[in-house]
């Protein structure tokens, strides 16, 4: 829709004020209770591969690059997969999966928002690389279709989510300057709730510690994976009955607020404040009960597992010791086409010293360092054919690794640019039986990649 569309259309609503509009269809769209929605689409940056001395080439150059762009689309939905799929079930049932996902890339892109041309590496392949939106939701269900039809289980088991749970109380009684103070009747009814789910309850206190902790990179320890934190006001007001002369007092409720935070990102999923109407209780405590039970009500079951499941997260990767700055955009294609990691970013270079990335990773993050050691500097070692890379830190969001340059300036930058992509080195037998042909190779993907042996 146009915006001169969109001004005609508020144009015809009998002059009602357009925030007002833009309010109401937005409280409209919220519908009642914490829903369960994951985002639509998410950004991949992806390389693609061909093998020019193939024989189908030699007289059609252009169907090379089909090829080639073909190569790149397939492994942004390859990336988008590895989301929701680990990398060894996605290995055992390649085939299975690259017929009924991987091949949908013109259902599955919803756009290639950038390319670089094609150009031929110094490893004697083709490369291109490409930025696409791909839509994550589908991807999801066509592999919760395939589970389903082939009975097998492809969707990482996330467990069940930690809650750590706060509700606190204030009413005009204690006045607006009193501290506010935590309902344990309203929390342990909320935490019944979450408990018959099959969740496990953490306290909020322990919670808010590692979270400290974590922010300053002092703790590793497992965090809850969500807070759901609310505050309830009350007034008081007393009635005496004219007959009996007893005097009651009702507690109103007159307003809440309830968040849950995903602690593993720090973002809150969900957010709402209420001004009930004719709410009212004579006990206090059954008050408190039915706050737990009204609180409750905003969360269902399949709220939490949705958002446990996140696409991904933001880290940053540190380099220590690359001798140039061409040798950190190497490293920063490398990063490109490994399966875990959606986007890479060059944040800064220093010479000899620190070079920073930001690293967009798939899944939440929970297990990052040992996607980096198994999934990033294993293949990295393998096509420096030394190990070169240690990962030598990590705290909190931050991966340090130390490069070892060796005692040949620019070894590492000529091995880089000679040897075929790190993305071989966890590639799945059947990609490069189609994609490699020339023998020289073949020979050097063999040596990276234990699974074609």
């Amino acid at each position: 829709m146009t915006h001169r569309t969109r001004k005609k259309r508020f144009a015809g609503l009998g002059g009602l004020p357009v925030l007002f509009i833009v309010l109401c269809l937005f409280f409209v769209s919220r519908g009642n209770g914490a829903e369960a929605k994951g985002p639509e689409t998410i950004i991949v940056t992806a390389e693609g591969l061909a093998d020019p001395n193939a024989t189908i080439y030699e007289k059609d150059k252009g169907m090379m690059i089909d090829d080639l762009r073909r190569d790149a689309r397939r492994q942004a939905i390859e990336k988008a997969v590895g989301v929701y799929v680990e990398s060894s079930s996605l290995m055992e049932n390649y085939l299975l999966i690259e017929d009924k996902v991987l091949s949908r890339s013109k259902g599955l892109i919803k756009q290639i928002i950038s390319q670089s041309s094609p150009h031929l590496g110094k490893d004697g392949l083709m490369h291109i690389q490409i930025k696409a939106e791909v839509f994550i939701s589908d991807v999801k269900k066509a592999l919760d279709t395939l589970s389903k039809e082939t009975r097998i289980t492809l969707i990482k088991e996330q467990g069940n989510p930690s809650i750590s749970v706060a509700i606190v109380v204030r009413d005009a009684q204690r006045g607006t300057d009193a501290a506010m103070e935590n309902s344990p009747i309203a929390d342990n009814i909320l935490k019944g709730h979450f408990v018959n789910f099959g969740y496990r309850v953490w306290s909020e206190d322990y919670t808010k510690l590692l979270r400290r902790e974590a922010g300053a990179g002092k703790s590793a320890r497992r965090i809850a994976d969500f807070s759901v934190l609310g505050q309830v006001k009350f007034k008081r007001a007393s009635v005496i009955l004219k007959a009996s002369g007893i005097k009651l007092t009702k507690h109103i409720l007159t307003s809440w607020t309830v968040k849950c935070i995903n602690n593993h990102t720090g973002e809150e999923i969900y957010f709402n404040n209420k001004v009930p109407k004719k709410k009212a209780w004579t006990d206090e405590d059954q008050a408190l009960e039915d706050i737990g039970r009204l609180i409750g009500q905003e969360f269902t079951k399949d709220f939490f597992q949705s958002h446990l499941m996140q696409p991904s997260k933001t880290f940053e990767v540190e380099l220590m010791g690359i001798e140039d700055y061409d040798t950190a955009v190497l490293f920063k294609d490398e990063f490109s086409g490994l399966r875990p990691i959606l986007n890479v970013e060059l944040l800064n270079f220093d010479m000899n010293s620190l070079t920073r990335y930001e690293v967009e990773c798939a899944g939440n993050g929970s297990n990052f360092v040992s996607i980096v050691h198994s999934a990033v500097i294993k293949p990295l070692n393998r096509k420096l054919k030394s190990s070169k890379l240690k990962l030598i830190s990590y705290h909190g969001n931050v991966v340090k690794i130390a490069v070892a340059p060796g005692n040949v300036p620019g070894l590492i930058q000529e091995t880089m640019v000679s040897n075929p992509p790190a993305s071989l080195a966890t590639a799945s037998p059947e990609r490069i039986e189609k994609l490699i042909h020339d023998k020289g190779i073949l020979e050097k993907v063999t040596q990276m990649n234990p699974n074609i042996q």
